[in-house]
């Protein structure tokens, strides 16, 4: 892959963002991954494993290094990159996360992916019309979710910035605020079940040290 930190690595133009715990990184995240990739024709997906979500309690939730590392081994052979870029930046809301990688890769275009569990919660988010107003964002469908999504605020307030997925594909269209919804088979896969089905899944990644694919720093395995 291309290293988008470098000048003549920017010739990667979109790129979707899919943020989380990612407590553990898991098959389903791999899959919507791919599948909003080939949707919306982007070159790479970025996970950001977050620091810290602030909608998320810190009980259960495993070090950032070993959450990091699950999600490097899930994303193996995909065109994905797992990031704790977060931690770099200093940032731990998701608005000056996306404010920072906008300045820091202002020849990529980027598009925020997002399920429709966090749409239905999406105004409580820290400026989330600002998110909107930053770049495209692609909403995919969990189960158990979709009514609520449909019934936020914030689909009512996006509502009116409908798009298809094809129109990403054009370079003259991109723009913002957009609202592009994808459905597929839905995935049942989640982080909280495997937390439950294995409890010490952490313990398989503690000790390892890793490089940041993305920003190419190790991440020290002892961190929180």
């Amino acid at each position: 892959m291309a290293r988008p930190g470098n000048r003549a690595d920017q010739t990667l133009t979109t790129i979707g963002l899919l943020g989380g715990s990612f407590n553990p990184a898991h098959g389903g995240h791999r899959r919507i991954s791919l599948f909003a990739r080939a949707a919306l024709g982007l070159d790479e997906v970025w996970w950001l494993v977050s620091p810290g979500n602030p909608l998320k309690p810190k009980a259960g939730m495993a070090p950032l290094a070993a959450r990091l590392a699950s999600a490097q081994a899930m994303a193996r052979g995909a065109p994905i990159r797992a990031t704790a870029i977060e931690r770099e930046l200093g940032t731990r809301y998701t608005v000056d996360t996306l404010r920072k990688l906008a300045r820091r890769y202002p020849k990529l275009r980027f598009v925020w992916l997002m399920g429709s569990d966090n749409l239905a919660q999406f105004d409580q988010w820290k400026n989330w019309r600002d998110i909107a107003r930053l770049m495209p964002i692609a909403v995919i469908a969990r189960p158990g979710y979709d009514a609520r999504a449909a019934a936020s605020p914030a689909a009512a307030w996006l509502g009116r910035y409908r798009r298809s997925a094809a129109s990403l594909k054009h370079r003259a269209g991109w723009s913002a605020p957009a609202l592009i919804q994808l459905r597929f088979d839905p995935d049942p896969r989640s982080a909280t079940a495997l937390r439950h089905a294995d409890p010490d899944w952490a313990a398989r990644f503690s000790g390892q040290a890793s490089r940041d694919p993305l920003t190419h720093h190790p991440v020290d395995p002892d961190i929180a």
